[in-house]
């Protein structure tokens, strides 16, 4: 069943339910209420019609034509008294045969009864006469209002619960549309985002509600697959080109040297050329496998607490053994004395792939000028910054320094495959931080990594 037909069905259900309900307790009180007035009715009507007729005082006719003007007559009323009766005997007066049996024997039990036959109305009562003497008065009439305003309240509540139910169902369909519109839209987006295009990204809603939060959680799994998809391709990218060069010279080396009967010290020289060549692939190799030991496999991501000073250090190392000429110059002035302030809730590995990739480029660019990195804490962030003096970017495509695979016009002389900054942006996004960058051509370029603080407890 789909989602906007359940939608229909639990509000219809839900409304009908309770108009039932409520009808039927309107109804009921109405009637409860219409048989306790009208009971009551008769009974004033009874004590009226027992003064005037057994007690026979001079102010009878004043009586009676007060019942007369303020008593209007009901359909169908009809009275029986009986005068002076015996409690014993008077249910076998021929007179009541047409009376419920066990109607008689309440009046006589409790001195009051009533009964209802369909729409007719049964009052009974024990007059006693100022003599001392009791006499059974029982007065009878249709209850006009039970059976045509009932009824007509009823037809009423039916026809009201009819269109009711109509304009529900419409308003759940309106209703549902409004809702799953929101949903139909982000499976439409969805549907155009595939493994060539994993950068695009749903738009978030300005209303804080679920959509908004599915919104964010889907755009949140598109980071992390988008981080999965680039890491893999970096590696895959570095490997194919970086290790190409030197098997190619080992080969085309051996190829040469096997091709005719040469002298010993030719042969020292053509294999002192392929173990050059092998040294380099070794370091190749080896500066691979450290990069790719700080990825992500993109099948789980474990947030736990990361300490950036250290963190800062270990990514020192890693690129200090993949650039050897890289002289990174560390300022940690502005560290705070708590070192909680520098922890923040993320995966490590992650990190030192974003923080890395980042400090690798300004190294690249840099020609061999230090780099920089401070490290510091901000209110409630905690701040990393990496400043070269190399290349910088050109102002005109700055805009395209986050696009996969773009590299810059001045970069043409370095190698590299415009994965690195994209990769890390993702990282940090991940992580609910930020990245900001600024640059000026021919001077260098800063990188500011911004980090929430975790809230541990100081």
């Amino acid at each position: 069943m789909k989602l906007q037909n359940k939608i229909v069905y639990i509000l219809l259900t839900a409304f009908l339910g309770y108009t039932l309900l409520f009808s039927g307790f309107i109804y009921y009180s109405i009637s409860r209420f219409s048989f306790a007035d009208f009971y009551k009715r008769l009974e004033i009507r009874a004590i009226t019609t027992a003064k005037i007729e057994l007690e026979g005082q001079g102010d009878s006719n004043v009586v009676q034509q007060l019942r007369q003007e303020y008593l209007e007559t009901l359909p169908n009323e009809d009275h029986l008294i009986l005068e002076d009766i015996n409690p014993e005997n008077v249910l076998s007066d021929a007179r009541l045969s047409s009376y419920s049996d066990s109607f008689l024997r309440n009046i006589l039990a409790d001195s009051i009864a009533t009964y209802k036959d369909q729409d007719t109305f049964y009052y009974g009562t024990l007059y006693e006469t100022p003599d001392q003497r009791e006499h059974l008065v029982i007065i009878s009439a249709e209850n006009y209002f039970s059976a045509h305003h009932l009824a007509y309240l009823r037809n009423l509540i039916l026809t009201s619960l009819g269109i009711a139910a109509l304009l529900i169902v419409l308003f759940s369909i309106m209703f549902s549309r409004k809702i799953i519109e929101p949903i139909q839209n982000i499976i439409k987006k969805t549907r155009k985002i595939g493994f060539e295009n994993l950068h695009l990204r749903l738009e978030v809603p300005s209303s804080n509600d679920s959509i908004r939060e599915l919104t964010q959680t889907f755009n949140d799994m598109l980071n992390r697959l988008e981080t999965s998809f680039e890491t893999q391709k970096n590696f895959i990218s570095n490997a194919s080109h970086e290790l190409n060069t030197p098997l190619t010279s080992i080969i085309g080396e051996a190829d040469v040297t096997l091709s005719k009967l040469r002298e010993p010290l030719e042969y020292i020289e053509s294999i002192n050329a392929m173990l050059d060549e092998a040294e380099k692939l070794q370091k190749k190799t080896q500066a691979l496998l450290l990069l790719a030991q700080t990825g992500f496999d993109g099948k789980r991501q474990k947030f736990d607490k990361v300490r950036m000073d250290q963190l800062v250090l270990d990514v020192k190392e890693t690129v200090e053994k993949i650039q050897t000429n890289c002289k990174i110059v560390l300022d940690f002035s502005l560290l705070p004395d708590n070192p909680l302030l520098l922890k923040v809730l993320g995966n490590e590995q992650l990190l030192h792939l974003a923080v890395s990739n980042i400090v690798l480029n300004a190294c690249k660019y840099s020609n061999g000028q230090p780099v920089n990195i401070a490290l510091g804490v901000v209110d409630s962030q905690i701040l990393v910054i990496v400043k070269d003096s190399g290349i910088g970017i050109p102002p005109t495509e700055k805009e395209y320094i986050f696009d996969p695979y773009f590299r810059a016009s001045n970069t043409k002389n370095y190698e590299g495959y415009g994965i690195g900054l994209p990769l890390a942006r993702n990282i940090i996004r991940i992580h609910d931080g930020e990245l900001r960058i600024s640059s000026v051509l021919n001077e260098g370029t800063t990188v500011e990594i911004h980090l929430p603080r975790g809230n541990f407890v100081l």
